[in-house]
């Protein structure tokens, strides 16, 4: 392929320790190779079907299931959805902390939807990018990761009035839960996953010495290996708890560039699978820059540097004009945690993906491989 030299020469640049890619379009694969070791310290070597953990990938597959639920009417995107979902029936809004250090709080000015959680509007963030709500969950102790409580925190602003990345999708995915009375890697399996053949696809509670693993590179370059499984939590994450390989996550990225369907299996309406790829973000707001609280786990990116991004209801970031890489306007995109990021380019017929498992978060590397995918799968288009 044009470009492949380009790519590989990227790649070798980023000193990662493994890594899957893979470009596809609507109907099949186009590129697929593995590289390195999916296990660096103890020699394992990556294949082309290595489970990943792809953490925040997860989003774009729970939105799916909500709007899947929209359709059926068992859902409403903008209804409070403190009706079903109790603990957000009365949002409070964190305003800071007083001389003594005690959080300020105050009641939120409207309601929490499910259209704020799945846009990131609702004020549910991350404690891992934002500092104030860090210095509240380590105050109430609510910080163990996979646990209901770690998402016990207050706003941290009024629902609609801000974009900023969180576990809005967490919850939603808890509102699939609260309304099909199934866990929602069940309901993936009977509505979704399963039904486009995407086998590899779930959440998991343990994690194979075969499969790739998280790595950490110390000051003096040394890597090591962190023991983490973000599916083995109190509940399935919706925002970011499952695995997959490369394969098997390029089905789903097939079927949002067919409009809901793969293979004669519709899962989404074609009314539905537009509104997943339309940016649907208030003009005054721009997504897609994230600080960093914890920059150990998640250094502080901005995927579009000098553009407004959209976000849609199907947990994508637009680009509203061309992507640094090339990507067409419209295109779609995200992330996971562990150096994971994929691309959907509707208007060239294109997606792609790149996974590794490496900590930080915005490893440079990683980001200038993945810009090498792009402009690989753009030459040969």
């Amino acid at each position: 392929m044009k470009g492949e030299a380009e790519f590989e020469a990227a790649l070798a640049a980023a000193n990662l320790p493994g890594a899957v890619a893979l470009i596809t379009d609507s109907k099949d694969t186009r590129y697929l190779r593995a590289f390195g070791m999916a296990d660096a310290v103890a020699g394992v070597p990556m294949r082309e079907d290595s489970l990943f953990q792809i953490a925040s990938m997860t989003k774009a597959l729970t939105s799916a299931a909500v709007l899947q639920l929209v359709e059926r009417g068992k859902l409403d995107l903008d209804a409070p959805v403190g009706a079903i979902l109790p603990e957000l029936a009365d949002p409070q809004v964190l305003d800071g902390f007083d001389e003594a250090g005690a959080p300020i709080l105050r009641p939120a000015k409207s309601p929490v939807t499910l259209r704020h959680l799945l846009m990131h509007t609702s004020g549910c963030g991350y404690t891992f990018m934002n500092a104030d709500l860090l210095r509240h969950a380590m105050a109430t102790g609510n910080m163990a990761p996979g646990t209901r409580k770690s998402l016990d925190q207050p706003l941290a602003f009024d629902p609609g009035t801000r974009w900023e990345y969180g576990t809005g999708i967490d919850w939603a995915g808890l509102a699939v839960e609260a309304v099909t009375g199934m866990r929602l890697g069940e309901w993936f399996e009977r509505e979704l996953t399963g039904p486009l053949g995407m086998t590899q696809t779930r959440f998991r509670d343990s994690w194979s010495a075969d499969d790739a693993q998280i790595h950490v590179r110390s000051e003096s370059g040394e890597l090591t290996t962190q023991a983490m499984v973000l599916g083995a939590g109190e509940y399935h994450n919706g925002g970011g708890g499952l695995s997959s390989t490369a394969s098997d996550y390029a089905r789903f990225l097939r079927m949002v560039l067919r409009g809901g369907e793969l293979d004669g299996v519709r899962v989404l309406s074609p009314e539905s699978a537009q509104a997943a790829r339309t940016d649907a973000l208030a003009p005054h707001l721009s997504a897609g820059e994230m600080a960093t609280a914890m920059p150990g786990f998640a250094t502080a990116f901005d995927p579009l540097p000098g553009q407004r991004g959209g976000w849609t209801i199907g947990g994508f970031l637009v680009n509203t004009e061309t992507g640094p890489a090339g990507r067409s306007p419209g295109s779609l995109h995200w992330a996971g945690i562990f150096n994971c990021y994929y691309w959907i380019d509707p208007d060239r017929d294109l997606a792609g993906v790149i996974l590794t498992q490496m900590s930080p978060f915005a490893e440079p590397g990683a980001l200038d491989a993945f810009a090498a995918l792009e402009r690989m799968a753009c030459a040969n288009a």
